[in-house]
């Protein structure tokens, strides 16, 4: 018997504060919660990128949060699609949010959530 792996459903990051995580990623990103989350035994959110999800987990987080390389592109990363990298650069400059932009050449930008999450963005 065979199986076909067909898309990615949702992503999750790990968390110290679900307030403070979803002032970045609703505040400054945009993003919408997914009330549907069920509840379980831990704070977090469900937050909709596109047909998607980005989980956000409250929990101990067993990675360093310091010591990553410094471009986001050299890290473990989740990486989004985004009509305008522009207006998104400009929100982030706005919000005080470091960002470098993709070294590939490509229209792509990378940055960190609070907790050192790296996020890439992509125009498509």
């Amino acid at each position: 018997m065979s199986f076909e792996i067909k898309r990615i459903l949702h992503s999750s990051v790990i968390v110290r504060n679900t307030e403070v995580a979803l002032d970045f990623y609703q505040g400054v990103l945009g993003l919408i919660c997914d009330e549907s989350r069920p509840d379980l035994d831990y704070p977090g959110a469900w937050l909709k990128a596109g047909e998607q999800q980005i989980h956000l987990l409250e929990l101990l987080n067993p990675d360093p949060v310091t010591g990553r390389p410094a471009h986001g592109g050299r890290d473990r990363h989740v990486a989004l699609a985004v009509n305008d990298l522009d207006a998104l650069q400009a929100k982030l400059e706005n919000a005080g949010v470091e960002f470098t932009r993709s070294r590939s050449g490509r229209k792509a930008l990378f940055t960190r959530d609070p907790d050192g999450n790296a996020l890439e963005f992509i125009e498509a």
